[in-house]
């Protein structure tokens, strides 16, 4: 039987760290489960893994599409099945990393939303309200709903979804769920901690160059409502670039964003009873060790 294992937490936790740090002692292989890591060229705000952080393992699952290209959960489930069959036949144990719950659910839950059929004529109308409209729907069919509250593609999906299957938008169509053994774990931080890394994050990705990033992509085509710059990070540097937000005000603004981002994320992985939780800090490494181990044996 294939075995799995999740590393899961809101974003700024330490995720990409400790899923490496496992997978190097385990003997696997890092997919990565996150909407902007998928899109190529942008790698400040999307928190794409440094080499320092990958510690030599193999990531999975990042880069993959042009900006410009659309890419959804079903798709990312199929190239995670790809990489998977790769990997099983060498022995290499799957460690999914990523805050993008939905997709970890749609790959080990049998989750699929591509079996709720859009609606010509109610997306019509979804298309014509703005982005706040659309996102006031959503919680008002789902008040617990974490998806990206910016991203009008996926709002209007959410909604169709939830008008079709009901809340939680969590459950919604679950199919077969693979036999596999799954062992999930949850980094989880005091929230005063974990917003002063996002803070400290912040900081550190506008001097790395996040601006000019963004700058850059918008001179190669992308255009400001693609998915991957609806993201935190993108957006106040968008508003950065139209004047909007000083240089001074850019990193606050990102913190900001980042701490509600991280609270929806919490909301949606607390609702799954299946989470072992443990501290992030000081060193996570010897309880997950024998948490994960004890699940496999």
């Amino acid at each position: 039987m294939r075995s799995v294992v999740a590393i899961l937490g809101p974003t700024g936790v330490g995720k990409t760290r400790v899923a490496a740090a496992l997978a190097r002692k385990l003997g696997g292989d890092v997919l990565v489960a996150d909407s902007r890591q998928v899109y190529r060229d942008l790698d400040i705000a999307t928190n794409k893994p440094l080499p320092e952080e990958t510690q030599g393992v193999p990531f999975h699952l990042i880069d993959l599409v042009d900006p410009r290209d659309s890419f959804n959960a079903h798709l990312w489930v199929q190239a995670a099945l790809r990489v998977m069959d790769e990997l099983e036949p060498r022995g290499v144990l799957p460690v999914i990393e990523g805050g993008t719950a939905l997709w970890v659910d749609a790959l080990l839950d049998g989750l699929s939303l591509a079996e709720v059929p859009p609606r010509p004529d109610r997306r019509a109308e979804l298309e014509q309200l703005d982005t706040d409209q659309l996102a006031q729907l959503v919680r008002d069919l789902d008040p617990e709903a974490a998806i990206d509250f910016r991203n009008r593609r996926r709002l209007v999906r959410a909604v169709e979804t939830l008008e079709v299957a009901g809340a939680p938008l969590a459950a919604a169509r679950r199919r077969n769920p693979p036999p596999w053994r799954v062992v999930r774990v949850g980094l989880r931080l005091p929230l005063p901690r974990l917003d002063e890394l996002l803070a400290e994050r912040s900081h550190r990705q506008v001097a790395r160059g996040l601006v000019a990033e963004t700058r850059a992509a918008l001179e190669r085509g992308v255009p400001p409502d693609a998915a991957v710059l609806t993201g935190t990070g993108y957006v106040e540097a968008l508003a950065h670039i139209r004047g909007e937000l000083s240089e001074a005000e850019l990193p606050q603004a990102m913190a900001v964003a980042n701490r509600q981002l991280a609270r929806r994320q919490l909301r949606w992985l607390r609702r799954d009873e299946r989470i072992r939780w443990l501290e992030a800090e000081p060193d996570p490494m010897p309880a997950i060790l024998e948490h994960v181990r004890a699940q496999l044996s």
